[in-house]
């Protein structure tokens, strides 16, 4: 399959959406600059754990810019905020970098986007942002997936040099619904079985259907790579692969766990046109503004 942009046409090097899954060894590299020794677990495992990438005193004014949108009405009602389908709490709010100066700023900040032009190998610009919102007692987790695979079929993001950073503005537990990924699960692209609907994105940012791996392949990926649990308090931050496959679980403890969560894409692997979804999704969740971060 191939996907039409205004001005060339893409070759597709990762199908999904198919009538079957599909694996396909990763034809990209994992790290396209020059590779650190601070990398080197990077490439090895597809992501890299921060102990601590903002001080206290700035995850004191995140959490209040995070308490500040998730409070508004007018937040609340936009279409770039996602609620939990039980409890109506909100769970996400998408281009907070776009919303909230405060966020901006932390998407400047050269311990984050310095990061991201080292492991990337160019300048970078927003495929998306989001802030993240668990409260205890019964918040929703979020299947087993690749994010390229969807950014792939959804956005037409037609390489993997794209990497995430999410960033604890509270504590992260073992018990809290904390982030998990198979090490080394980023080399292999698992094509998904089933078409995707139209405005998926309405279903899937609440609940993941399209793109969801089989139980099969997700024990093969688990036998063969095992799984890993993310701790860490505020502040700490885990850098991870576009192809990594994650996931996380419910929150059903009286803990919050609150995370601002960054995509990194670089500006040579601007999206095309979706490789297997009818329609492109809105600009909120995948951008097609391509202005690099300074």
């Amino acid at each position: 399959m191939t996907a039409t942009s205004t001005s060339t046409t893409t070759q597709d090097l990762y199908p999904t959406r198919g009538a079957s899954e599909v694996v396909t060894p990763r034809r990209d590299p994992v790290v396209w600059g020059p590779l650190t020794p601070e990398l080197e677990s990077f490439e090895r495992d597809g992501f890299l754990a921060v102990d601590q990438l903002i001080t206290e005193e700035e995850v004191a004014v995140y959490r209040a810019e995070l308490d500040r949108l998730v409070g508004d009405p007018a937040i609340r009602a936009d279409e770039r905020s996602i609620v939990e389908p039980k409890s109506q709490d909100v769970r996400s709010v998408f281009e907070v970098h776009r919303i909230s100066e405060v966020f901006a700023r932390l998407v400047r900040d050269e311990r984050v986007v310095g990061r991201a032009r080292e492991i990337l190998g160019s300048d970078v610009y927003v495929h998306q942002s989001r802030i993240n919102v668990k409260p205890g007692f019964g918040a929703s987790g979020f299947y087993w997936h690749s994010d390229f695979e969807t950014w792939h079929a959804e956005d037409g993001l037609p390489r993997m040099r794209t990497v995430s950073v999410s960033i604890a503005l509270t504590e992260n537990l073992d018990t809290n619904g904390g982030l998990m990924i198979m090490p080394g699960s980023h080399r292999t692209f698992l094509g998904c079985a089933g078409e995707t609907p139209k405005d998926n994105y309405k279903k899937s940012l609440q609940m993941q259907d399209a793109g969801t791996p089989s139980d099969e392949a997700l024990t093969r990926f688990a036998d063969a790579h095992g799984i890993r649990l993310f701790t860490g308090r505020a502040g700490s931050a885990t850098w991870f692969d576009c192809n990594a496959m994650h996931g996380s679980g419910d929150n059903i403890t009286p803990f919050p766990r609150s995370n601002v969560f960054i995509v990194f894409n670089s500006v040579e692997n601007t999206a095309v046109e979706p490789f297997a979804a009818p329609v492109r999704r809105p600009e909120f969740i995948g951008a097609r503004d391509f202005t690099p971060v300074r």
